[in-house]
């Protein structure tokens, strides 16, 4: 890796922002046109080979259970053809090498930061980094259609996780991790989407575009069967229009998803009035840059400072909210997505608390997106606001003494704790990691207990309200039953 500095790419200008929805990943796309071939013309039957080889593909990218096993893999076994195993042989050798500006340094802090954060790092993803994915209508509409947020949040929640985990342990980028099997799983994911909805190629399906071609994907009639391949035939079925909307998981909306891990949450914990150092901010952003570029990503449309995401997230959003999509998805997302935190905190009182600070952290023009404007109950309210404003002052005078206390944090972590046990550490409902990557998961999430920044005294406040009744983590039993079940694939 490298370790000097690198030159920030220059902005883009509007049109070749603009041309960026016509642009998705080659290497990605390649490889799964390969795989899957041409599709047939008119209704595809449910016996049609492509649903079996995307079948093959999933099974086959389980098999990468940490960066390590990528190294020297091949695709082989029941329903792998030729075609498929050179697509697959060459996008893993391909797709695996990190950039040459990655600076390792740099990885390590931005790791190292995740982690000293803890639980925080997760309340800060769910309630503001999702919420800031589903504001571009078009971005939307695609989780709209498959119904992973409305039907299934939680699924939806825990695949977000079974990515970010991986990237950001200790050495989840390098060779004893498992970030980068993880991403390369999320990116040929992405590809398959693409195809599905456009019925082949990206590429070829601009090419015909620019040739005159209409642009346009009618909707079909395809009646789909349970399980996984339902959502793949709906995404099949939907229909899309490439002249109006541009590709769909195309390089401006994977850039917009990449700025919600990293940049939102940096300005997230500056809100909260712990923010980082800038060297340490920069640090942060650069670890998912290098992200990004395994994820396909242009280095063009990454940023290196929080003044470069601010300034191109408004731009991407601007664009996004110039052009509505009808009917909107976004309000049924949003409450699929409060819905769900609301259900993983036990008191009463506190269930508004997801809603309340999403608004804190997103804005009020991100929460009208999302149709979390409606009032909550003013004990709820008061509470939270109350706590919230007063934890930040007690912080302003606290740090004159002590640099780095912050009730602000302990509180926080407080909420995100009960939402990873009930929603990220369920026993029922693991997250869906190879066993020893899950069981490595689960003992980072049960460090979390404490507060490394903070004073005895209140880390055993936080260790009585995180370990209250029935929402301890209960890691020992969770450990043991994922180390005597099959490996998990995230898929």
């Amino acid at each position: 890796m490298n370790h000097g500095k690198t030159l920030s790419p220059s902005p883009l200008s509007d049109s070749e922002l603009a041309g960026m929805q016509r642009h998705a990943d080659p290497l990605a796309d390649q490889t799964i046109a390969d795989i899957l071939g041409d599709w047939p013309e008119g209704d595809v039957a449910m016996d049609a080979p492509q649903w079996s080889r995307i079948d093959t593909v999933n099974r086959l990218f389980g098999q990468w259970a940490d960066n390590a096993s990528l190294v020297g893999w091949t695709a082989q076994g029941e329903g792998v053809d030729a075609a498929m195993s050179k697509a697959l042989d060459h996008y893993v050798q391909t797709a695996q090498v990190l950039p040459p500006w990655a600076d390792a340094r740099k990885i390590e802090r931005a790791e190292k930061l995740f982690m000293e954060h803890g639980a925080l790092s997760c309340i800060l993803l769910f309630c503001a980094s999702l919420p800031e994915c589903y504001v571009i209508p078009d971005l939307s509409s695609v989780l709209h259609t498959s119904g992973q947020l409305e039907q299934n949040a939680e699924y939806r929640i825990r695949s977000t996780a079974a990515m970010i985990f991986p990237v950001m342990m200790h050495g989840g980028l390098s060779q004893r991790g498992a970030g980068v099997a993880q991403v390369l799983k999320v990116r040929l994911i992405h590809a398959t989407i693409r195809n599905l909805i456009l019925h082949g190629s990206p590429q070829n399906a601009v090419r015909d575009l620019l040739a005159g071609g209409a642009g346009r994907i009618a909707p079909q009639a395809l009646q789909t069967q349970g399980g996984r391949q339902a959502m793949f035939q709906t995404l099949y079925a939907r229909g899309w229009n490439l002249q109006g909307d541009g590709l769909p998981c195309n390089q401006e909306e994977l850039a917009y998803t990449l700025l919600t891990f990293g940049y939102v949450f940096l300005r997230s914990l500056r809100r909260l009035g712990i923010g980082l150092r800038a060297a340490d901010e920069e640090a942060y952003l650069h670890a998912w840059n290098v992200v990004g570029h395994i994820l396909g990503i242009d280095r063009a449309l990454m940023v290196d400072t929080m003044d470069q995401g601010k300034a191109l997230m408004a731009r991407m959003q601007a664009r996004g909210r110039a052009e509505p999509v009808t009917p909107d998805p976004r309000p049924a997302l949003g409450q699929a997505l409060m819905q769900t935190m609301e259900n993983a905190l036990p008191w009463p009182i506190v269930k508004p608390f997801p809603r309340l600070m999403t608004r804190y952290l997103c804005g009020r023009d991100t929460a009208s997106d999302l149709g979390l404007t409606q009032p909550v109950p003013w004990p709820s309210a008061l509470l939270f606001w109350g706590v919230l404003l007063l934890a930040r002052a007690v912080d302003v005078a606290a740090r004159m003494v002590l640099p780095r206390f912050s009730i602000v944090r302990a509180l926080t972590r407080i909420l995100g704790y009960h939402f990873m046990s009930k929603v990220l550490m369920s026993q029922t409902r693991p997250l869906q990691l190879p066993t020893e990557l899950l069981n490595q998961v689960d003992e980072v999430m049960h460090s979390w207990s404490d507060d490394p920044h903070a004073p005895r005294w209140l880390n055993r406040i936080e260790d009585r309200l995180t370990t209250h009744g029935s929402w301890s983590l209960g890691l020992a039993g969770k450990a043991k039953a994922a180390s005597a079940g099959p490996a998990r694939q995230a898929t």
